[in-house]
């Protein structure tokens, strides 16, 4: 688990062209939205893709998608809930 943080990490800054941020910037569970990492709705969609791409995850219900995106360990979470046994 604490591999696919790091390298969710390591993907969202570069997906995200986060020029500045460390993956050791980003704290498992702080939010990446608002006060957090300061994302926007365009970082969202981004992320999305990044899930599609990555993982071969399609998140369509947008209420899903908000819950997904909260913190780097709840995205880690959803991609190890989807992964096969």
């Amino acid at each position: 688990m604490e591999d696919l943080k790091t390298k969710l990490k390591e993907q969202i800054i570069e997906a995200l062209n986060l020029q500045d941020t460390k993956p050791e910037d980003i704290d498992d569970n702080a939010p990446l939205f608002g006060e957090g990492l300061g994302l926007d709705s365009i970082d969202s969609l981004e992320l999305m893709v990044l899930l599609e791409r990555q993982y071969h995850i399609k998140v369509e219900d947008p209420r899903e998608g908000r819950k997904i995106l909260q913190s780097v360990q709840s995205m880690a979470d959803f991609i190890q809930s989807k992964q096969p046994a």
